[in-house]
């Protein structure tokens, strides 16, 4: 008789699981934001130093994320989580304890880019896309990148209450404890690596990625989630000291990071439950070009704390759920065999912009004391990526079709 599963090793189990380790991958990361003002005034560095580490941080965690892909392909995802988790730690430890830029360039951005990477909800949720059935697909992909915006609404404001009592540098040590969580719980998640396509057949990782880089729905793919990351990297840096330049009080800044986490939380859901009924690009275009109006809005709308808080919850709506509707196509068109490794290669390009919208907003606001041309180009680019989604085929390759008998 067939031996039965344990309880946890069931897809419910693992799916939760999944969806901690996104709370807290994402939880922490989405506070570093918070600590701009507070370290850049203790330690007389500028924004853009400040930004420059940050996007060095999400550069690595681009480029380490193709990589954490691969290697859970190859020995296993638990074992690439719990690596991830003890460079968390250890980055957001040394951000604690540097006394230098450099020092703070090599921890915040070095270290807990690569820790960020190697537990990231890319490779949670590619996990946990392959223990369901492929109509619940897209909305686990949902739930895993809902638990994500739960972490910021949870983090947010415990970071600033921390920075408030604790002071910054103890903030930090409690986060980096924090992220240790990862580690048991990365033991639950499958243990299997050589996952079998759904048709039976093997395909090399060279040959995927052949095929991927050659189709041009990939490419348009990329190209999105490029504009994804510049929005989304230079609102989580930049947005809480923006607020308290208007002159509102700084607790403003970390309610609207909570406000866009707890909105995203039902964006994301709904985001997902919406890419099992229509189509994928479409829900993409309107979500970026959505992102451009509330940009908009907020840029001639008087600055009140109304108008912040409003604005938080309109792009929380609209925060990460580019995420499972982005993951899902990839999983539509190229199948589950190398989901990891192609999300992260299109994650890539969404760390590279993340990369753009952290340092250029330092950078930009250094030289002009504004955000202003910053929050244009943001507008520009949600229009470019509204149109790019548009002429991406959804249809499965031939491959991933059954062929008649």
């Amino acid at each position: 008789m067939p031996t039965a599963t344990p309880l946890w090793r069931s897809p419910t189990a693992i799916i939760i699981a999944g969806c901690l380790i996104a709370m807290v991958n994402f939880g922490i990361r989405s506070s570093f934001g918070l600590f701009l003002s507070p370290l850049t005034i203790d330690h007389g560095w500028t924004r853009q130093e400040y930004g420059l580490a940050l996007a060095i941080q999400n550069l690595l965690w681009g480029f380490g994320s193709p990589l954490a892909g691969a290697l859970a392909e190859k020995y296993g995802t638990p074992r690439v989580l719990a690596a991830g988790a003890v460079l968390y730690a250890l980055g957001v430890l040394g951000m604690s304890q540097s006394s230098s830029i450099l020092m703070f360039d090599l921890a915040a951005g070095l270290i807990t880019g690569l820790g960020i990477a190697f537990t990231s909800f890319g490779i949670a949720i590619a996990a946990m896309a392959r223990v369901v059935s492929p109509a619940q697909r897209s909305l686990a992909l949902g739930l895993g990148t809902a638990a994500g915006s739960l972490g910021q609404v949870l983090f947010s404001p415990l970071a600033q209450s921390m920075i408030g009592t604790n002071g910054p540098y103890g903030a930090l040590i409690v986060l980096a404890a924090c992220s240790l969580v990862i580690l048991p719980l990365a033991f639950l998640m499958p243990q299997d690596a050589n996952v079998k396509s759904a048709t039976g057949t093997d395909q090399s990782i060279s040959a995927a990625l052949t095929e991927a880089f050659g189709h041009r729905g990939y490419l348009l793919l990329t190209a999105g989630f490029f504009v994804c990351g510049f929005q989304l990297a230079f609102i989580t840096v930049h947005f809480p000291v923006y607020v308290k330049d208007l002159g509102l009080d700084v607790r403003v800044g970390a309610m609207a990071l909570m406000l866009i986490g707890l909105f995203n939380i039902a964006g994301s859901i709904l985001s997902g439950m919406a890419g099992q009924r229509w189509s994928k690009r479409y829900g993409l275009s309107l979500i970026y070009f959505a992102r451009s109006v509330a940009t908009v809005a907020l840029l001639y709308a008087p600055k009140t704390q109304t108008t912040i808080l409003l604005f938080a919850a309109a792009f929380g709506l609209l925060w990460l759920s580019t995420v499972p509707l982005t993951s899902g196509l990839i999983a539509q068109v190229f199948g589950m065999r190398y989901m990891g490794t192609l999300y992260g290669f299109v994650f890539l390009s969404h760390q590279v912009g993340s990369f753009l919208g952290v340092w250029l907003g330092g950078l930009i606001y250094d030289r002009t004391g504004s955000y202003d041309l910053l929050w244009w180009l943001s507008i520009a680019l949600g229009i470019f990526a509204t149109v790019v989604h548009l002429p991406i085929n959804e249809t499965p390759l031939a491959r991933l079709t059954p062929k008649a008998a």
